[in-house]
């Protein structure tokens, strides 16, 4: 690994980061940042092709936000990062739940992956997937 490639996965864990916190705080703006104008985004809840392009992506957020205001969690777990020259992903466990569900299911982890392009030197999200296991 040379000295890039540990600057790129240390800016893209920052990334990473500030938009989990973002999320959590019902930050649209900071939710925004960093990502692509044709984001791709496969959810957990409908619709199941996803959402394409980043107004469809700031449209999914306020329900999620009022669903954190009853007191859900978002946070990062886990987060791991790999970076090339101009494409990069990251893929993380985050604790996501209200704390009666956390404490049902403490285990029970969102799991995120990220993929990552730059553009004019700076990383943009160009795909997000967010997903549960399943359950019996």
């Amino acid at each position: 690994m040379n000295d890039a490639d540990t600057t790129d996965e240390i800016r893209i864990r920052a990334l990473v980061e500030r938009w989990a916190r973002a999320v959590h705080e019902g930050d649209m703006e900071g939710v925004l940042a960093d990502h692509a104008e044709d984001i791709v985004m496969f959810d957990v809840p409908p619709p199941s092709d996803g959402v394409r392009g980043i107004d469809a992506y700031r449209a999914v957020w306020p329900p999620f936000f009022g669903w954190q205001r009853q007191g859900a969690r978002f946070e990062i777990v886990s987060l791991e990062v790999t970076a090339g020259a101009e494409v990069a992903f990251a893929h993380a466990l985050l604790r996501c739940g209200t704390p009666e569900e956390l404490r049902a299911e403490p285990g029970n982890r969102l799991r995120l992956t990220l993929g990552l392009r730059k553009e004019q030197g700076r990383w943009m999200v160009a795909h997000e997937h967010h997903s549960f296991s399943a359950t019996d």
